[in-house]
């Protein structure tokens, strides 16, 4: 299991803050395709991925028990 956080437009589209799923181990790249097809559109938006508190690339490998968030990219001035 990992537990998905979505923020902003993800949010929106998904019509949830959060979720658990059933995972045993797969990268970025692979929730991102379970993500579109579970939620068509998700991959029309832009975000960053945190693993664990962590930005991380698509290559990053996701455990059972990790915690996935999708924040939108933030800007400051």
């Amino acid at each position: 299991m990992i537990h998905l956080y979505y923020f902003a437009q993800m949010k929106e589209l998904t019509k949830k803050k959060a979720e658990t799923i059933s995972w045993t181990a797969g990268t970025v790249a692979e929730l991102i395709k379970w993500a579109n097809e579970t939620y068509p559109g998700f991959t029309d938006f832009s975000w960053h991925v945190a693993v664990n508190e962590e930005y991380v690339l698509e290559t990053e490998p996701i455990y059972s028990g990790d915690s996935v968030a999708f924040i939108p990219p933030v800007s400051g001035g």
